[in-house]
């Protein structure tokens, strides 16, 4: 056998492995919760070898603050698909339900909005990315509705989330559409 046919070792792309460690503990978030995360969970999820998680993530709160960031980067992409449907559709009651009816369905984007909110309840330092989709949501709706409408909306929203995750269903988009219809209504304190 000559030093040809000997296999080369494959480099390691240091990237890949901090994003598949990265994706591994976000996983284990929404199946453990934060604080049943750890670097050998991680290590066999990722299967990476156990001092790859150590190598990227000194302690185990900068992995799980790596891991909740990379779960709220889906709320940036929802809150910009309710910005397309708004300006699409406007505020429309029934057209919002059916977005909010979709995203509740997905159990998995349920549970990474639940993750972060435990993980900021025992963690001041992330509450901004846990109402990051608030904050995003009240933004966005306030021109259209106002801010008072905007903020009972956001709030209606977290609230059918966390009955989808705790029911195992979520409301149908009748119920969501007579609910956004009523928080909507133009009034005084706009």
């Amino acid at each position: 056998m000559s030093m040809s046919d000997t296999p080369r070792p494959r480099r390691r792309n240091p990237e890949e492995r901090r994003r598949t460690i990265v994706e591994a503990a976000a996983a284990l978030i929404l199946e453990v919760g934060s604080a049943g995360l750890t670097h050998r969970l991680v290590a066999h999820r990722a299967e990476v070898p156990l001092g790859s998680t150590t190598q990227y993530f000194a302690t185990l709160d900068d992995l799980r603050d790596a891991a909740l960031a990379h779960l709220a980067h889906d709320i940036d992409v929802g809150l910009a698909e309710v910005s397309d449907t708004l300006a699409e559709h406007g505020p429309v009651p029934a057209v919002f339900a059916r977005a909010l009816h979709d995203y509740i369905s997905q159990d998995h984007l349920i549970r990474a909005d639940m993750a972060l909110i435990s993980a900021a309840a025992v963690d001041p330092k992330l509450r901004p990315l846990a109402v990051r989709w608030s904050d995003g949501m009240v933004a966005l709706l306030s021109p259209h509705v106002g801010a008072r409408a905007a903020r009972a909306v956001t709030a209606f929203a977290d609230g059918v989330s966390m009955h989808a995750l705790l029911y195992g269903t979520p409301m149908d988009v009748d119920d969501l559409t007579t609910a956004l219809a009523a928080l909507t209504e133009p009034g005084d304190d706009r």
